[in-house]
């Protein structure tokens, strides 16, 4: 009888200790789990575009199409913006690409931290680049000297992320023309190249045309930025 008493304690002990073992392993798995969301994917260059050159089908376009590349690698919860600019037009007032993506921090594919804020990612501080900004599947993209050469992004922007200036449309009709005779703003995701300003990576120069002969031609696919906004 005292042997069972005594089993019994020993079976009562080992299942306390497992129980209090699993609770622990439970909160550091959330703990874990919350740090990670703190810097999951919150930014990423589209894997491809609309495959229509700069006719994104406007901002409304372009940021559907960060949601679906967002949701597909996982980040769905998250509100993406396409880092664009675009002109005031049908009483509508201007629109800057910095203000439509959030605060930040942002992170890569890879938990890298390329921008901590608005004023650090349009600062010679951020850390953008070849090595840090990727796809959303977290693959790196063509720059200068690849084959094909895809390092122009669309951004219609001036480097302090606001709506570049110049003479004539920079967005090509605001992110719905194909025209060959059009502009957009473009940088260089790898900071490199020619144009006005070889090493910015949201305003170096203007494409050649809107369509996606013109984009290709001038060194790039049709590409944005996604930011998180949220």
């Amino acid at each position: 009888m005292k042997n069972i008493r005594v089993m019994l304690r020993a079976i009562l002990a080992a299942s306390l200790i497992s129980g209090g073992i699993g609770a622990v392993f439970s909160r550091s798995v959330s703990s874990v789990a919350q740090a990670q969301g703190g810097t999951g994917l919150s930014f990423f260059i589209t894997s491809a575009g609309s495959g229509n050159g700069a006719n994104l089908g406007g901002l409304a376009g372009a940021d559907k199409i960060c949601q679906t590349l967002g949701a597909a690698a996982g980040a769905g919860s998250r509100t993406w913006r396409a880092y664009l600019s675009a002109a005031a037009a049908s009483g509508q007032p201007a629109v800057h690409a910095k203000d439509r993506i959030g605060s930040g921090p942002w992170y890569n594919a890879k938990g890298v931290k390329v921008a901590d804020s608005v004023a650090d990612l349009h600062s010679d501080n951020n850390k953008l680049g070849k090595d840090n900004s990727l796809t959303e599947k977290g693959a790196t993209v063509n720059g200068r000297g690849d084959t094909p050469n895809t390092h122009d992004m669309l951004t219609g922007s001036n480097a302090n992320g606001t709506l570049a200036t110049g003479t004539g449309d920079v967005t090509c009709g605001n992110w719905t023309s194909t025209a060959t005779d059009g502009h957009a703003r473009l940088g260089h995701f790898d900071k490199q190249g020619g144009g006005e300003a070889p090493t910015s990576w949201n305003s170096a120069h203007l494409s050649n045309g809107c369509s996606q002969p013109n984009l290709v031609a001038t060194g790039g696919a049709g590409l944005f930025y996604c930011f998180a906004a949220n």
